[in-house]
């Protein structure tokens, strides 16, 4: 077991406040009574609703096939009537399609002794077919289609099969908790990528502050048939970054414009690791997931199995409300999650987190001009000039700001929590990059 390997370049520490959940047990959320199930819970093209209101809904039935190749299908989470079809706005600020669903009828599946498949005896096209019929999409946050991720084009290899549970975000720990439960189930998921992939090498990767986890896999580890390198991280912000944890443990640099499979790198995190395994044994679509629902104003924060389609209302009300009123509530962690207006917001495949934050925790402070002082050059983990490229994305110098490396902005955040000046650059790169998107479309169609 390797320690305390990290990536040369910027990064920060922020408190991780992983205290008050870490190393607990996962709780099972109560059911929803009804259950907001979007169809655009992906990268790429969002699903197609193929139910009406009024039909009768089975558990995990199918409500929305994918309409292409970087799109997943989207399941019921639950029994019931469909009694909605909506249009709902998502914590990305993107608009989807939604399926109401009115809770009732028998589970086919919950409370129910499980039947395990055998998998070993699937090719590799079968294990493909099955992983994007079940609906996985990255669960890290990304939530990338994960068959598309898993496809090796022609002339590609998988040297490193890297699983990241560096889970760097302050305050998440549904990755921590879940290595706790279910390291044997990880490693079986492990099994089923390692016969699609043929990696030379496993290496399982865990930040210095979760030690409890780390022990717990590396002792899973030593009892299975399966070789992995265990690389114990420096807990450093955002070791769990693709790009970054590659570097910290193979040195390896994805180059711009470039993706990990170009240099022999899958990354995958590991709760998608443990959807694969259920996809496989036991036939399981993507229909549930861990939330860690925390924050100052939480009166007892918990990590959750959740239902696909519950409102962040509820979980709030199981951990027994507020203590005092929020200053922001954020889906995913604070450094690069987005902020909540309406608590009747549905979790989906990529809610990792739900957070409460006070006014303390925030530290709203008003924002004042640059004052020029490089913190955010030394703390960017890509090299690049956060600054410069904040100015010219906000005088519209799009193109400018792309040739300064805009694309290339992992929107972690690291530049931001370091800013005096207290400057909202990671909007301003998420904004920059949108617009820069919708220039290259334009110049695309005039091309055609």
């Amino acid at each position: 077991m390797s320690k305390f390997k990290t990536f040369p370049k910027g990064g920060v520490h922020p408190p991780d406040n992983i205290s008050g959940t870490g190393n607990r047990p996962i709780r099972n959320a109560s059911l929803p009574t009804h259950a907001v199930i979007p169809m655009s819970q992906h990268i790429g093209a969002p699903a197609e609703c193929i139910v009406n209101v009024g039909d009768t809904i089975e558990e995990e039935q199918l409500i929305g096939k994918s309409t292409g190749y970087v799109s997943v299908p989207v399941h019921s989470s639950i029994p019931g009537k469909v009694v909605e079809i909506k249009d709902i706005y998502l914590p990305h600020g993107k608009k989807s399609r939604a399926v109401v669903i009115e809770l009732g009828g028998e589970f086919k599946r919950m409370g129910k002794t499980q039947k395990q498949s055998d998998w070993t005896g699937l090719s590799e096209k079968e294990i493909i077919e099955r992983i994007s019929s079940m609906g996985l999409a990255g669960q890290g946050g990304a939530t990338f289609p994960t068959h598309v991720k898993l496809v090796l084009p022609e002339g590609k290899k998988c040297d490193y099969l890297l699983v990241n549970a560096a889970e760097c975000e302050p305050y998440l720990t549904s990755d921590q908790n879940m290595i706790l439960e279910k390291a044997e189930e990880i490693l079986e998921g492990l099994k089923i990528l390692k016969k699609l992939l043929t990696p030379r090498e496993i290496i399982f990767a865990i930040e210095s502050n979760k030690p409890e986890a780390a022990a717990v896999m590396a002792e899973a580890v030593e009892k299975s048939d399966l070789d992995v390198r265990i690389d114990i991280l420096k807990t450093k912000y955002p070791q769990g970054a693709e790009k970054n944890i590659i570097k910290s443990c193979t040195g390896r640099e994805v180059p711009s414009g470039k993706l990990p499979l170009d240099i022999g790198m899958v990354v995958l995190n590991v709760e998608t690791i443990y959807s694969v395994y259920e996809a496989l044994v036991f036939e399981k679509p993507l229909v549930e997931r861990v939330v860690t629902v925390s924050g100052g104003a939480v009166k007892a924060p918990e990590t959750f199995r959740v239902k696909i389609g519950t409102t962040y209302r509820q979980l709030l009300e199981e951990c027994e409300g507020l203590i005092e009123e929020p200053a922001k509530v954020i889906s995913g962690g604070p450094m690069m999650g987005f902020g909540v207006f309406d608590l009747d917001t549905p979790v989906t495949k990529g809610t990792s987190g739900i957070l409460f934050l006070t006014k303390k925790e925030v530290k709203a402070a008003k924002q004042t001009s640059c004052i020029s002082c490089g913190r955010c050059i030394q703390a960017c983990p890509m090299g690049l000039n956060p600054s410069d490229i904040n100015k010219h994305s906000l005088n519209f110098l799009f193109e400018e700001a792309q040739d300064m490396g805009l694309l290339d902005c992992v929107e972690c955040g690291s530049c931001a929590f370091v800013c005096p000046a207290h400057i909202p650059l990671v909007q301003s790169f998420r904004m920059g990059k949108n617009q820069l998107r919708a220039i290259m479309m334009q110049k695309k169609g005039a091309n055609k």
